[in-house]
């Protein structure tokens, strides 16, 4: 089955940064958008940022831009997320996700999500 692991979270604090990667396997998502979502305790999971198959200008949440950084290696079949300038409310489980037929920010219409990765941003 295709799957999506995500790495790199942990505890940093506010104004620190952190790196996530995202790894797939068991399919080639060169051709899907490729997404990162957030689930804080309570909250629903958010849109984060995504970038399209062909790469080109990514779309980022408000609450996120000039702040985090999505990119993609196809040939390694991984995508980033670079976080820099961390807030205490940026604390979630970061979940990456793969979608087959472009960006949309709706978790739901998300075909392919990843098992989460803790991020705690302390004050």
């Amino acid at each position: 089955q295709a799957q999506l692991v995500e790495s790199g979270g942990g505890l940093v604090q506010a104004g620190g940064s952190l790196r996530l990667s995202c790894a797939a396997s068991g399919r080639t998502f060169s051709t899907y958008a490729m997404g990162w979502f957030r689930q804080a305790p309570g909250n629903e999971r958010d849109f984060v940022a995504a970038i399209f198959w062909s790469g080109g200008t990514p779309y980022y949440a408000d609450s996120v831009k000039g702040r985090f950084t999505i990119s993609r290696d196809n040939a390694k079949n991984t995508v980033y997320l670079q976080m820099n300038s961390l807030k205490p409310e940026d604390t979630a489980v970061y979940y990456c996700a793969a979608r087959a037929f472009g960006v949309v920010t709706t978790a739901t219409l998300w075909n392919y999500w990843g098992q989460g990765t803790q991020v705690t941003v302390s004050s």
